[in-house]
């Protein structure tokens, strides 16, 4: 394994590589739209800027990182705050309002800007008893979650009522364990 930056020990030339084809899948903000360059998907913003929707999908990922989750699926599940933003200018202030701490405790190039997990999490963890944390939090607990798509990957078949109840389907399988 070669070492090829310093600052990070044991970061090796498949790591770089990585993580540089990750930065490579960007989101692209333009007019009222959040575009992802890596994935085929699009999300319009109507009431928080762009530029608020595109930070709201790192935190998301950053609250309830999935590396096998794509970023659309983040998007949808904050998609409920661009839309309670529209209807209630107190939620869209706190939410601008939120982005915008975040970006100043980041520093030059913003919370988007922060290149390394750990950095935004250091960030986070300074944040997480205000209301708009928890207010992101608790919204992407329903919103993340309850997409049916996302199912299949974390190994939840759903519910079980219909088709019989989990006694007679496996609820003593332990192989995820």
């Amino acid at each position: 394994m070669v070492t090829i930056y310093q600052g990070r020990a044991g970061l090796s030339r498949r790591e770089l590589l990585k993580r540089g084809s990750a930065a490579g899948a960007l989101l692209i903000i333009s007019g009222t739209a959040v575009l992802s360059t890596g994935e085929a998907w699009g999300l319009e913003s109507t009431a928080l800027k762009p530029e608020t929707v595109a930070t709201l999908i790192q935190l998301a990922r950053d609250i309830y990182p999935h590396d096998q989750v794509p970023d659309r699926f983040y998007a949808i599940a904050i998609k409920s705050h661009d839309e309670l933003a529209g209807k209630d200018p107190a939620h869209k202030e706190l939410i601008e309002n939120g982005i915008a701490d975040l970006d100043r405790k980041a520093g030059a190039g913003g919370y988007t800007g922060l290149g390394w997990e750990d950095q935004r999490v250091s960030i986070l963890r300074q944040i997480e008893d205000t209301p708009f944390f928890q207010a992101i939090r608790g919204g992407l607990v329903v919103g993340l979650y309850n997409q049916k798509e996302l199912w299949p990957i974390f190994g939840y078949e759903g519910e079980s009522y219909s088709k019989g109840g989990y006694i007679a389907r496996g609820f003593d399988d332990i192989e995820w364990l």
